[in-house]
């Protein structure tokens, strides 16, 4: 039997990031406290946390959200880093782990990436020692934008130039910083090579045996100020070791 090191919180442990981030701490033998709304703990209103926190040593926040409004996005991240933050505060946790995204501060127009830099700042200023890791997009990433613009077999998609990773890649960077001492800012976490969206969109959908047409365009979520070298990894990236071909591969067996 394995000896249990720490006592872990994962918040969004749920999600598909976090259910990894889970197996993976478990995997080395860490004691998982899994942190959701669906699992009684709502890091919006912060009722359930200071139990859940309990005993903790670290913290990994791997929380998204889906608002597409930028007050919005700031607005949850920005409560919801709060709660979380002072719950560990309050319950002595030394280390804050905050999964955030490549190259969000080359990009002011985003959403998203706006409620993302409000994290990042609470962290950074916030009372618990931290480590944030920045990731490049995930390899299914290009479908799911599909997903979210698709109507009657087209579907419209930004020419991001992105270094995709695979979540469980990540996932594992997160477990061993989780386990380390604060770093601060972690190096950017990549796959191992550069991907055009629109041709990740097409092969993965060929992939799943589908049939989607694809209109290139500037004019959605992603503008042209992602264009380029935007979202590609920092010259000191930590790169990952799973490539876009072989998580296609999962995909093709999976269908």
């Amino acid at each position: 039997m394995r000896e249990i090191t720490m006592r872990i919180a994962v918040a969004g442990a749920t999600g598909n990031i976090g259910a990894l981030t889970v197996a993976a701490l478990e995997r080395d033998g860490h004691d998982v406290v899994r942190v959701s709304r669906s699992l009684g703990v709502d890091l919006s209103t912060g009722d359930g946390l200071d139990a859940a926190l309990t005993g903790a040593e670290a913290v990994v926040d791997t929380t998204n959200s889906a608002a597409t409004d930028r007050d919005e996005a700031v607005a949850y991240f920005g409560t919801a880093t709060r709660n979380l933050l002072a719950a560990e505060e309050r319950a002595g946790v030394r280390h804050h782990v905050l999964l955030s995204i490549a190259g969000i501060g080359r990009v002011d127009g985003n959403a998203h990436y706006a409620g993302k830099r409000e994290q990042e700042r609470l962290v950074a200023e916030g009372p618990v020692p931290w480590t944030v890791v920045p990731a490049t997009q995930f390899h299914d990433f290009a479908a799911t934008v599909t997903g979210w613009t698709e109507q009657d077999g087209t579907a419209t998609i930004a020419p991001l130039l992105v270094q995709p990773v695979a979540p469980a890649d990540v996932a594992d960077v997160l477990a061993r910083v989780a386990a380390g001492e604060p770093r601060g800012r972690h190096p950017d976490v990549a796959g191992p090579e550069p991907q055009d969206l629109v041709d990740m969109a097409r092969r993965t959908h060929a992939a799943r045996g589908r049939s989607v047409r694809l209109v290139p365009t500037w004019s959605g979520l992603f503008g042209p100020e992602m264009a380029g070298n935007a979202l590609l990894p920092g010259e000191d990236a930590h790169i990952a070791p799973t490539t876009f071909d072989a998580w296609l591969g999962t995909q093709r067996r999976e269908r």
